[in-house]
Formats: C-alpha cells, structure tokens, sequence
C-alpha cells in the first residue's frame, strides 16, 4: 500500500497538454467521476497563447465557444495549379492555444477534486498495486497514470519505423496593404522552392490585412531559425507587401511516426496524446485524433471492468488501417521527401475535399478510401508496400 504520507489520487495526469485537458474536461462534464480525485502535473502554467490549433469538422463540438475564426472555403497550390476547395459540409476552425486553455481551466477551477500544481515531473515509478510519481518539489501517488510528456529518444533511437517533423515558425502578420482573403484559409502552397523536401506555406487570415502565416516543412531535420523567416519574407512580399508588422510568432516541431508508442502502455500507467501516439502520423493533425481518442479513453475508463485491481490500460489501443495508410506514406517521404509536393497535389487536384478530410479524419468506408488512394501516385506507393510487408 501508498504511505499515507504522501497524497494519493485516483488519477495523475503527467503534462497538461491537448489531450490531458481534453480527458479531464470530459471527465468533469461526465459528471461519473466525481467521486474520484485527479491531480494534474506541469511545469507551464499555461497563461500564453503558445500555439495554434485548426481543425475541420461539419457539425458543432464541445470546443466552439472558443473557435476564433472558421473558413469553408480553402486554397491549394503548387508550381502547376491553383485550386480553390469547396469544403462544405466541412468548415475549418481555428482555436488559439491560451483561449483553449482558459476554458478548459475555467470549468475545472469549479471541482474539488480536480487538482493543478505547476511542477515539473522528474521520476514516474509504477508498481504492484499504485504508481510513484515524483516531481522537483514533492512526491504523489495514485492508482492510475496517464503521461503525455514526449520523450523523443523512443522513437529516434530506433530503424524499423521512419521518424519526419512537421516543423514550423508562423508569423502573425499585421499588414498596411490588403493581401490577404479572409473568407479563404491556405491550406498548403507548395509553389514555394521544395530544395528536395516537402515545404509548403499555410495562411490563416483573419482580415483583409491580418493573418497567420506559417512556413512548414514534412521533413527529418529542422532548419536555422532564419530561413524560416526568410521564406515568410519572400512569401509576404509575392503576396504584395514589405509594410507589416509582426504581432506574434509560433515555432513548433512535431513527430510524424508510426513508432508504437502504445506498447510502452503498462498495467498502471497509459501514454496519450504525441507521446501515446495519438498525433495523425502523415499530417502532424493533433486536434481532431485527440478529441475522438479523449472521448474513448473516457468511455473506456467508466465502462471498463477491473481485472485483478486494475484496468488493464494495455487493453485500450486499437490498431486500424489507417496507421498502415499512413505507414506507407512515411515510408515514401522518409525515402524521396521531394515527392510530398506531388503526392498531396494529386489527392488535391481534382478529389473532393470532403472526402479527403473524411479519409484524413479516419472515417472513410474500404470503398473511399481506395477513392483518394488511387488518385495518388501509383508506383512509390506499391514499392513502399513491398519495403513495409518484407521488412
């Protein structure tokens, strides 16, 4: 048994990100935990606006309170064509990092037995019967773990499944000229110079003359700082201006993998979000698999039978098709990273976008599926098979 010493929970979530926030808020709002303490461990307090989060979806959600902007119409382009995608019955919606964060905040602020300490975590312990956790300043128990810090070493230090990043930096640009068409989102402009990698610009405009502006890269190494910004430089000034002024700036780098972090799950303890693998491994799209997988793993908590006094949190992971889809594409760009460009523009080109944010989503029938898969090139894809099933 735990010293009665040291403060036990039911439930300790290790870092307060997307999907840890997602997991209590729905705990809370389920109103079938009550009765059950839950301590949440993070050394960021969460009181800046550090990232920004878009997702497409047709009806409303839990979150629309806090959606700042929301766009049915989109932007393709590459050197060859331009496409403007109708997106209905999609729409695609934008929330801000801090306005996420105080709402989900707000909610838990009014139940006692939901706990936040700013500390940092240092030593996650599972035994028999509770899990130890440690931090800088105090020591916790509880009986079960959910942990959404991302330890990178997992997956790098390993061959058998290619590791890319999406990494980015984003300008919010505050131009004197009307650049921008607020009624359209970029979702990706690859006729940017590709320098053997997949690079693409990404607009979000909020007016005529405000917008955030992103240059990002599918690809396995980050660059210098500078040539990020350079790129969003030459960008705005194609777009028209020279005269703007930089209200904030977002970096980020996320993994794009199909390592199974799932089986480093245990009796005791469950890894989420990026560090779970609930992150969509071909896109970087953490929002929407994060919603979908929080609801699960609430669901799976309430209606789960302990075995043996435990959960059995090895039982929660399913594998689907699509983690293989999205295998194979790493396997393509982790080869030949030149051939995002070509391989994006062909779903794009002339797919419809509703089913291509249905098959992105993981939400496609066998029969669509194959309907946005054929349109992408044939032969990469049949030798990327070939790799993945004799390896």
């Amino acid at each position: 048994m735990a010293s009665s010493q040291i403060p036990h929970f039911n439930y300790i979530f290790t870092g307060t990100g997307l999907s840890a926030l997602m997991t209590v808020y729905k705990m809370v709002l389920s109103g079938k935990f009550s009765d059950q303490s839950i301590l949440l461990l993070d050394e960021d307090a969460k009181k800046t606006n550090d990232r920004t989060w878009c997702f497409w979806a047709k009806e409303e959600t839990l979150w629309n309170s806090v959606i700042s902007k929301k766009w049915d119409s989109a932007w393709f382009a590459n050197e060859d064509f331009k496409r403007d995608l109708d997106l209905k019955p999609y729409e695609y919606n934008q929330i801000r990092g801090l306005d996420f964060y105080n709402f989900v905040f707000e909610t838990l602020s009014k139940h006692q037995n939901v706990t936040f300490l700013n500390e940092k975590v240092t030593d996650i312990n599972e035994l028999e019967t509770h899990v130890f956790v440690g931090t800088e300043s105090n020591r916790y128990t509880c009986d079960y773990l959910f942990n959404s810090i991302y330890t990178q070493a997992f997956a790098l230090s390993q061959a058998k499944y290619p590791v890319l990043q999406q990494h980015f930096v984003g300008w919010f640009v505050k131009s004197e000229e009307e650049i921008f068409n607020p009624d359209q989102a970029t979702f990706m402009d690859f006729s940017v110079e590709q320098r053997g990698n997949t690079r693409f610009m990404y607009v979000l405009p909020i007016s005529k003359t405000e917008a955030l502006v992103e240059y990002t890269l599918f690809s396995e190494n980050l660059l210098e700082k500078e040539e990020y910004e350079n790129e969003i430089q030459i960008y705005l000034r194609n777009l028209g201006t020279d005269q703007y002024q930089i209200t904030e700036k977002e970096q980020g780098s996320i993994p794009m993998t199909c390592y199974p972090f799932w089986k480093k799950n245990t009796k005791r303890v469950l890894n989420i979000g990026t560090a779970g693998g609930w992150t969509k491994a071909s896109t970087g799209y953490t929002f929407r698999n994060s919603d979908k997988k929080s609801s699960e793993l609430v669901a799976f908590l309430h209606s789960s039978p302990e075995v043996s006094g435990s959960l059995k949190m090895t039982k929660f992971h399913k594998k689907r098709r699509f983690w293989f889809y999205d295998l194979l594409l790493l396997d393509i760009l982790y080869r030949h990273n030149e051939l995002g460009s070509a391989i994006f523009s062909s779903m794009f080109k002339k797919g419809n976008p509703g089913l291509i944010f249905k098959f992105l989503d993981e939400e496609t029938s066998l029969i669509e599926d194959l309907k946005v898969i054929l349109k992408c090139p044939k032969m990469p894809f049949i030798k990327a098979l070939f790799r993945v099933m004799f390896k």
